[in-house]
């Protein structure tokens, strides 16, 4: 079965000093973590370019503030709006992805299944177009 784009609730931890949530590699994600990276001090509103990985799969987590995620597959686009800590959006392989919409002072949180590679990067959507369809 292949796999698509999905959110995924993340364990919360509810008590009065404040909630904890966590994600641990191949229990709520379905990857072991190879890398860590977040975006931030993007200005309010801004758009971030899209791109896609030929075999990176990534978790998406908005720790503060909120932002957009368009998701395009084979199977369509989806928008997924992220603002909140305790839920992630799951993204395979062969998903286009770009940010946009964000609050100010937002913090993304980016989980990826492989160290950075620059010849994983899907750079041009119309080679994903033709790669995907």
């Amino acid at each position: 079965m292949k796999s698509l784009p999905r959110l995924i609730d993340l364990p919360k931890i509810i008590d009065q000093r404040g909630n904890l949530s966590f994600v641990e590699s191949e229990k709520q994600i379905p990857f072991s973590i190879k890398r860590v990276y977040t975006i931030y001090d993007v200005p309010g509103g801004q758009y971030r370019p899209g791109h896609a990985y030929k075999s990176n799969e990534e978790f998406i987590i908005a720790l503060s503030g909120s932002f957009n995620v368009v998701v395009k597959t084979a199977e369509g686009e989806q928008v997924f709006h992220m603002n909140r800590s305790y839920y992630g959006l799951y993204l395979p392989a062969f998903a286009w992805r770009s940010l946009d919409n964000f609050s100010t002072n937002s913090v993304c949180l980016v989980l990826a299944s492989e160290p950075y590679n620059a010849e994983n990067y899907i750079r041009d959507e119309s080679e994903f177009e033709l790669l995907t369809n």
